[in-house]
């Protein structure tokens, strides 16, 4: 089954076999499938690279026809970080929302039924679930990716998110280990730290990775953070104490360890690609995940030969990477032997979980007094800066949805301090319903929404973050999430339909 390299030798090909690198286009490059011929066992996708389902099975076929056992590994956590439908929004809420739900059979149903079109595309890894616990509310980048601040809620949706998942025969990828939910600082453009004690770690940031090892988790990733409880001098990604003696030694996890994208300033601006791939594979993952921002050739030659050139200065034991490599063959072998149920199945009933999970999630407020609107509205969308995780491509809010339910509703997004005056001006006589995200976090988000509720008290507030601040407004709808579907319960219930 195996396409073993062609022309290179052991160490060579084990160190292409460790790496998931990424690349552009909606067709593999003839670089791409080449490294496929020499060892390379993996390939990470992202929304750059997917046009349609009919193209993404093609595109994976392509690989396969290459290297019939590769590794297909995609970022879709559904919600507000999708790849399948990065133009236009999940059809699955997010963490989140699962978890305001509270429900693990509906929270595995959505997984299954999310791993089941990646499986139909051909995409046999998913780099989900979030397992981080959201305790620290100012948290720029988990969020609604997370299935809330609750431990024990957190534990148990990630062991049904890993289960459903897995069930369709698509390998899950826990992440952010050890916990990236403590943090303020996004690791995308700097090194968080969490200087929480070994108590609280063990109680609160571990307990939803011990349920996912318990669900036969296949792989996990690491995170670009500090946890100086842990280790006091590196990151968990390029901790041996955090990834073998924790990971692997106290939490009895023997599946793949994958990095996070190993180009996220909090290591390529400390340690740099190279040396923090070697760095990695030493401490103990198994894959070096490369790929959402470099993208190319010479990035897979310069981080294979970062690691031959470890090895043979001793500085990376040969076993160590040999023992990486069969990591990944072996997750390969799981893929291929796995018996997805339904996966080549039509969409039938599972293809509504979606919608109907995201109306479970809805928390409204003020619905005694308020009677749907019939004229359409006028959205005004205070809008945030994406973090990267989410991207700016994917749009969010219930205009869309609004306007097929209410045509002629209008819509603009405004941010910055003159947001609420520049809303109330745009709006004009129009019943004004206004969509935030994360409102706690941006206090200029909050006083645009102090001056349209003082001008037009009326207002409608739909919060599409985590639902940190008070309900206010003359109906408030808590989605838990930004995905298209979140974004359509919420305008059902404004339409009253």
């Amino acid at each position: 089954m195996t396409t073993f390299a062609r022309g290179t030798d052991t160490l060579t090909r084990d160190a292409l076999t460790v790496l998931q690198p990424g690349f552009t286009g909606t067709t593999a490059p003839d670089w791409l499938l080449r490294r496929l011929g020499e060892g390379l066992a993996s390939v990470g996708l992202f929304g750059r690279n997917i046009a349609s389902p009919e193209q993404l099975r093609s595109l994976t076929a392509q690989l396969r026809a290459e290297r019939e056992d590769v590794l297909v590994a995609i970022d879709e956590e559904g919600g507000d970080v999708t790849r399948l439908e990065v133009r236009t929004g999940s059809s699955f809420p997010g963490n989140h929302a699962l978890g305001a739900v509270d429900d693990v059979d509906l929270t595995y149903r959505v997984a299954q039924e999310l791993g089941r079109r990646l499986a139909r595309c051909g995409v046999n890894l998913n780099w989900a679930p979030s397992a981080d616990v959201n305790s620290n509310p100012a948290n720029p980048v988990i969020g609604v990716r997370s299935f809330g601040a609750d431990t024990a809620r957190v534990a148990r949706h990630t062991a049904a998110y890993v289960g459903g998942l897995q069930s369709a025969g698509v390998a899950a990828c826990t992440k952010h280990f050890p916990g990236h939910g403590d943090t303020a600082v996004d690791s995308h453009h700097a090194m968080p730290r969490i200087d929480a004690d070994p108590e609280v770690l063990q109680e609160r940031e571990l307990a939803p990775f011990r349920a996912a090892v318990e669900a036969g988790t296949r792989a996990v990733m690491s995170a670009h953070i500090l946890v100086p409880a842990l280790d006091p001098d590196r990151p968990a990604t390029l901790s041996r104490r955090i990834l073998t003696e924790l990971l692997r030694g106290e939490l009895g996890y023997d599946g793949l360890i994958v990095t996070d994208g190993m180009e996220m300033r909090a290591i390529a601006d400390t340690h740099g690609i190279e040396r923090g791939s070697v760095l990695a594979v030493a401490a103990g993952a198994d894959a070096i995940c490369v790929g959402g921002g470099l993208a190319d050739d010479e990035t897979v030659r310069r981080l294979r030969d970062a690691l031959v050139s470890a090895v043979r200065s001793g500085e990376l034991a040969e076993e160590r990477l040999a023992e990486a490599a069969e990591r990944v063959r072996a997750l390969a072998r799981w893929t291929a032997s796995a018996a997805p149920r339904g996966a080549d199945e039509p969409e039938g009933d599972g293809a509504d979980v979606g919608l109907l999970a995201a109306r479970r999630a809805l928390t409204v407020t003020g619905a005694e007094d308020f009677t749907p609107l019939t004229e359409p509205p006028y959205v005004a969308a205070l809008t945030p800066v994406a973090n990267i995780a989410v991207g700016e491509e994917t749009p969010w809010g219930v205009a869309a949805e609004l306007l097929r339910m209410l045509p002629g509703t209008g819509t603009g997004s405004f941010s910055g301090e003159e947001a609420g005056r520049a809303a109330l001006e745009a709006a004009g006589a129009r019943r004004i319903v206004a969509v935030v995200r994360d409102e706690h976090r941006h206090p200029w988000m909050a006083r645009a929404l102090d001056t349209l509720l003082a001008g037009r008290p009326g207002t409608i507030v739909v919060e599409m973050g985590v639902p940190q601040a008070a309900p206010r407004g003359a109906l408030h709808i808590a989605t838990h999430g930004a995905a298209r579907v979140c974004g359509r319960a919420a305008a059902e219930v404004i339409a009253g339909h």
